[in-house]
């Protein structure tokens, strides 16, 4: 009997398990948003939460034990400068699972993991991609110029 085992096994070893959430939380990370089966979705949203809540208090232990389970120094360091602090005023809920489709092959049903970004967060992307769009656009049009 499983008494008191939290977490589902996902078919593999304890090892096997750990790397792979430890891989998704650190891509979550560095991403802000991933493609996974929903199973999968659901363990590694617990464990972004509290890596998330550390990284919010800040301190050198907390950076510690993050750091024990995150997979690159550089993701750390944007958890730590850029993502804890869109939460500072938000106790909870930083993660949200949207399930998309069945997926071919063997159907299992997938789902995004993704970072709760605000408003303003979401609008200051928005108008980044456009503008990015806008040059990208606008260099096309000098190279045909130039081709012509």
């Amino acid at each position: 009997m499983r008494h008191l085992r939290s977490g589902k096994q996902l078919s593999r070893t304890a090892s096997h398990r750990k790397a792979l959430l430890r891989n998704l939380v650190t891509e979550l990370f560095r991403r802000e948003r991933i493609e996974t089966t929903a199973a999968k979705a659901k363990e590694a949203r617990s464990l972004a939460e509290r890596l998330i809540t550390f990284a919010k208090r800040g301190d050198v232990h907390a950076r510690r034990q993050v750091d024990r389970y995150v997979m690159s120094p550089e993701v750390t360091r944007k958890l730590f400068s850029t993502i804890a602090p869109w939460y500072e005023d938000r106790n909870g809920g930083y993660t949200r699972i949207i399930r998309t489709r069945a997926r071919l092959g063997d159907a299992a049903e997938m789902a995004y993991l993704e970072l709760v970004k605000s408003e303003e967060q979401m609008a200051e992307e928005q108008k980044a991609r456009r503008d990015a769009a806008e040059a990208k656009a606008k260099k096309k049009e000098e190279k045909a110029k130039r081709k012509k």
